[in-house]
């Protein structure tokens, strides 16, 4: 059974030595009222430095990352990170300079900012981007703030709405709320495209804007985007790109020419730099000439004597971070796309929709694909010819855990039942795949002649299955002391 830290606790046993004191010594404690000093010891547990070393170690042995294994996670694209990033990440003059040094002294990193937003603004199709915003739902609000004060700059304060389609990533009608828009959901086609007779309909005067993913959500290109971009714009409003599967067209197609006025880039999806645990993130802004000057403060310039920030923006939405965005996360995209270049980018594109389509053709007659069509760089199947033996979703993500795989996303897009989600990424070889196909294969016929296997699964994991309504509801994020 395994142990908090907390739980280790062995009195005594936290031995460790400190060189005598050699100045005066001051007791800090005494000068503060007594409101705010502790009156009992604050429970830090005692343990040995080898006991603190292993129960971290174990921890993090259990931590599932790509670098472990295959980590098909749909929508999230949780690619590879080349080491060759790190690296270039760690270099003393980036990683050891401080946004508070002139500007004289830090020429090869602020040319660097000017190059990364000039490539992501060539890759996107955009006229200029910010590289400010710390992760893609930070981006994806400073775009639709963007929105809203290019509406306000005209006075056109009766645009309080944003559209969103039913099969958008949670953070779109989230981040829209927060800006302060109301949610006007448009409905997706039994092809799993946008409605255009629904999108006509609820266009309006009201409406600020279009908030889409291309690919969408369940991997397919939406055929219709010139035709949505120019509904959106003969309605007055702006089309924003969210950039979260970026990864499927990367290289091959651009948003910009498609019609989008505004993107985020999420660089740890589409740009192989570290996501989640492994972050921090980044997620740059990019908008057509017309919303530059609408761009966070400050902007990387070049100037006739050198590189520099320019905050003189008046019709800037203003700073959204501190500084100018999380730096060593510019630094390792900014080796990745140097490294692959324009062909190169292209080929992880086409290698990653290529690994999505050999999927999906590989588990089309074991599993129910409700739009089994060519996607891009993932695709949607899910259960319903599992549900028969009474096995659900949620049971085959659980069983993939058993044989060492880190579960699709499941549940998700919500406009397909008992969805499981599934993006295989560009550097997974064929042999990869092919022993996750065998791997899905036994799933269905475990469910099919052993359901309570599958029903019960994880049984190797450290943690079995939890209840997830109470841990939502009633969460324990902290230890008590018995």
């Amino acid at each position: 059974m395994s142990q908090l830290l907390f739980e280790k606790n062995i009195p005594g046993s936290n031995a460790f030595s400190l060189p005598e004191i050699d100045i005066p010594a001051v007791d800090l404690a005494a000068s503060l009222p007594d409101q705010f000093r502790r009156q009992n010891q604050p429970g830090i547990p005692e343990v040995s430095e080898v006991e603190a070393v292993r129960h971290y170690t174990e921890l993090s042995q259990r931590a599932y990352g790509v670098d472990n294994g295959f980590y098909p996670l749909g929508s999230c694209t949780m690619k590879y990170n080349p080491k060759i990033n790190e690296w270039a990440s760690r270099l003393p003059g980036f990683a050891s300079i401080h946004p508070f040094q002139p500007e004289d002294t830090v020429q090869g990193a602020l040319q660097l900012y000017c190059e990364m937003q000039q490539m992501l603004a060539e890759i996107t199709g955009m006229d200029g981007f910010s590289l400010q915003p710390a992760a893609g739902a930070h981006g994806e609000m400073a775009g639709v703030m963007i929105i809203k004060a290019y509406h306000n700059n005209r006075q056109d304060y009766a645009r309080t709405k944003m559209m969103v389609p039913d099969s958008a990533h949670g953070t779109n009608p989230a981040t829209a709320n927060v800006v302060g828009y109301e949610v006007i959901e448009i409905k997706s086609t039994a092809e799993g495209l946008v409605d255009l007779d629904d999108l006509r309909s609820k266009m309006s005067p009201e409406v600020a804007g279009l908030m889409l993913t291309n690919p969408n959500t369940l991997g397919l290109f939406e055929e219709e985007i010139q035709s949505i971009a120019q509904i959106v714009h003969d309605g007055g409003g702006l089309l924003y790109y969210d950039g979260a599967n970026l990864n499927g067209i990367m290289g091959v197609a651009r948003p910009g020419d498609m019609g989008f006025d505004v993107i985020h880039v999420n660089l740890h999806k589409t740009f192989a730099t570290p996501h989640g645990g492994g972050g921090p993130g980044s997620g740059p802004v990019g908008v057509k000439a017309p919303l530059m000057d609408f761009l966070p403060v400050p902007v990387a310039v070049q100037r006739e004597q050198g590189y520099g920030f320019d905050y003189d923006r008046p019709l800037s939405i203003g700073k959204v971070k501190s500084f100018y965005g999380n730096f060593g996360v510019i630094v390792k995209a900014y080796a990745y796309i140097k490294a692959l270049g324009a062909e190169g980018l292209k080929e992880a594109c086409q290698h990653a929709v290529l690994n999505a389509n050999y999927l999906r053709h590989q588990l089309r007659e074991t599993y129910n694909i409700p739009i089994d069509r060519l996607c891009k760089h993932e695709f949607v199947l899910n259960s319903k010819k599992q549900s028969q033996y009474g096995v659900s979703t949620m049971d085959i993500a659980k069983r993939l855990i058993d044989y060492g795989y880190h579960p699709p996303t499941v549940y998700f897009p919500l406009i397909v039942p008992e969805a499981m989600m599934i993006e295989p990424t560009e550097t997974e070889s064929q042999q990869r795949l092919d022993v996750f196909v065998d791997v899905m294969k036994t799933i269905a016929r475990e469910a099919q002649d052993d359901p309570e296997i599958v029903k019960n699964a994880p049984h190797n994991a450290v943690i079995k299955r939890v209840d997830e309504v109470t841990a939502a509801r009633k969460p324990i994020v902290k230890w008590e002391a018995p």
